[in-house]
């Protein structure tokens, strides 16, 4: 398969909901939220305070978390809540806000229950190969976001989008976060980003994943100032989103603590992407942001 060349037609522009659309060179949508659920009130307060901001930027928002980290390095680590607590603590964050909601599957057994409380169903990096996982998750009829793997290259990653689209989902997007470099280290080719769109494809761009050090001594490491300069980079190469952990306080989370943003750093962040969104998507964007302005 060669970019543009799919055998079957992508579809460009992905619907999540109303009034938030991925594709189309429309405004990057904001996917962001905490790496794990860790109890009901911060998994609110995360997400409050994240649609007041998108809301506020006129930036169309996704709420995410994740129920159960099933790969971390360590079976000591903690997890999350797990299948049924997990989506009882989303249910109640879609009930008050009314933001829709991106949530990893693992297995075949998980994706009915999550689609009915998810608008986006996610393959995890280590499972984008999996083609009953995939497949379950394209048949619940919930857009399905294929995170590419370490060990694939952007043209590969198209392969496992088409097993959406031959289970009859034609709503499919791919996320971009980095590629293996050695032992515990992760680089981003921002060509990617374009190789993908070239099969007409939305690609997302995971800031905070990409600066991870996979592995280090028994957990996942790595250095969160160099988040902001890859997200600025990946919405300078025309991402459709923009993917990040978000935590009121990184330093004490139960994963990923070296890689979330803080949620105080994120309304100025947002601020400088939108700016750099704006230049880039100028031809068609011609409408001025304001609050509720979620399509652009």
């Amino acid at each position: 398969m060669s970019a543009g060349k799919s055998a079957v037609q992508f579809m460009n522009v992905v619907p999540v909901c109303p009034g938030v659309v991925l594709g189309g060179r429309r405004r990057f949508v904001f996917i962001g939220g905490p790496c794990v659920i860790e109890n009901d009130s911060m998994a609110m307060r995360t997400a409050e305070m994240l649609a007041e901001t998108c809301e506020l930027l006129g930036v169309a928002f996704v709420f995410k978390t994740s129920y159960d980290k099933a790969n971390r390095t360590s079976g000591r680590s903690f997890r999350g809540p797990g299948l049924h607590a997990g989506l009882k603590t989303l249910a109640k964050v879609k009930g008050k806000l009314g933001v829709p909601v991106l949530v990893d599957v693992h297995q075949v057994s998980e994706c009915e229950a999550a689609a009915e409380v998810a608008e986006v169903l996610q393959i995890p990096a280590f499972l984008c190969r999996q083609t009953d996982l995939i497949q379950a998750a394209a048949r619940t009829g919930r857009v399905v976001n294929i995170k590419k793997g370490q060990f694939l290259n952007p043209t590969d990653v198209c392969y496992s989008a088409e097993k959406a689209l031959l289970a009859g989902s034609r709503k499919v997007c791919v996320t971009e976060r980095g590629a293996t470099f050695g032992y515990g280290n992760l680089v981003v080719d921002m060509r990617s980003i374009q190789i993908i769109r070239e099969f007409g494809i939305p690609v997302i761009f995971d800031a905070t994943h990409s600066v991870q050090m996979p592995g280090a001594g028994g957990k996942t490491g790595g250095d969160r100032r160099f988040v902001p300069t890859l997200a600025r980079s990946a919405v300078a190469a025309g991402v459709d989103g923009v993917f990040m952990e978000v935590h009121p306080d990184p330093d004490r989370a139960k994963s990923d603590a070296a890689n979330q943003m803080p949620l105080s750093s994120i309304r100025q962040l947002l601020r400088d992407l939108i700016d750099i969104d704006r230049v880039i998507k100028l031809p068609v964007d011609h409408g001025r942001p304001g609050r509720g302005d979620r399509e652009r």
